[in-house]
């Protein structure tokens, strides 16, 4: 079963953030706690990391703005 990978809450009022930009490739193989991509928020840029090791499947688009709890990728 592929692990989601969720658009993180970073900030205590933060409900959105920007996908900024990929860190690896689609396809690409991931270990845990690997950066994966880059999240703006209102207040920075952060890298956000692997949950989990596995082949990456991307699913969000960068410059897209998403929720708390969007999915953005799997893990398979």
């Amino acid at each position: 079963m592929p692990t989601p990978v969720l658009l993180p809450k970073i900030g205590f009022s933060m409900t959105e953030g920007t996908l900024a930009e990929w860190l690896v490739a689609d396809g690409a193989t991931v270990t845990e706690g690997q950066p994966i991509y880059a999240l703006e928020t209102e207040k920075a840029t952060e890298e956000v990391e692997s949950p989990a090791a596995g082949v990456l499947k991307i699913i969000g688009q960068p410059g897209t703005l998403y929720q708390v709890g969007d999915v953005v990728a799997e893990i398979e």
